[in-house]
């Protein structure tokens, strides 16, 4: 398979665990019991996708999200024991990708990291495109997958860049959520259709007033790029 995971928990007995049942599937991984290693090992490691416990010590899995934010290389789920929507909110707002409450299943867990990197890939894939798409004073910068608002680089989370590489590459077309979350975050998603809402909001405070109107809400279906007349 060849793709690499980080599995970052303070329970032993869990970090183990997902690792245990992670490389039968063919991965490789490596295990941090804290933040700050975790931190470490996305360096050295160079994983593809990052497994997070929200309640370490040094660093929690919000702060890792945080600092990880301009990784548009490593995606990142989620583990809580807290069945709580504001932590899931918050999560997803920093950048995480998915989102798994504890006690999860295993095979369930292997199948959403599956999921993750499969993403991850299509996204390098992508990336050699080459293309590059316009609108107002934004640029979209494929290849790079850069998006630049009057010349400088928004810092974007790799879901933010694929949903609006999405919305402006069929312009004018009426996405719903539903569809927005199958074609960006890719199978029946924890977070649900809210997710597609928090990140058009992140999205709309990037691009600031000047142009937060090229993502225009259509009223009880979802979104929808502003045409080419701009």
């Amino acid at each position: 398979m060849g793709f690499k995971v980080v599995v970052a928990d303070d329970e032993p007995a869990i970090s183990s665990a997902v690792a245990y049942a992670l490389r039968r599937e063919g991965f490789e991984v490596e295990v941090a019991c804290d933040g700050e290693e975790a931190l470490r090992k996305s360096d050295s490691f160079r994983p593809n996708v990052m497994v997070l416990d929200i309640m370490m010590p040094k660093l929690s899995g919000l702060d890792l999200c945080r600092k990880l934010e301009h990784r548009k290389d490593i995606g990142i789920l989620l583990l809580t024991a807290k069945d709580d929507i504001v932590d899931k909110i918050v999560g997803l707002e920093l950048g995480a990708d998915d989102y798994m409450t504890k006690p999860f299943d295993m095979r369930e867990l292997v199948a959403r990291v599956k999921a993750l990197c499969r993403r991850m890939e299509k996204q390098e894939e992508a990336s050699g495109e080459g293309s590059t798409v316009t609108a107002g004073g934004l640029t979209l910068r494929v290849e790079q997958r850069a998006a630049l608002l009057d010349g400088t680089e928004l810092p974007l989370t790799p879901k933010e860049f694929e949903l609006l590489a999405l919305l402006l590459t069929h312009r004018k077309r009426v996405f719903t959520r539903e569809e927005l979350l199958d074609q960006v975050w890719g199978m029946d998603y924890a977070g649900g259709t809210r997710t597609v809402d928090i990140h058009i909001q992140r999205l709309r405070s990037k691009l600031g007033k000047d142009q937060q109107h090229l993502l225009q809400t259509v009223y009880g279906v979802g979104y929808k790029a502003a045409g080419d007349s701009l």
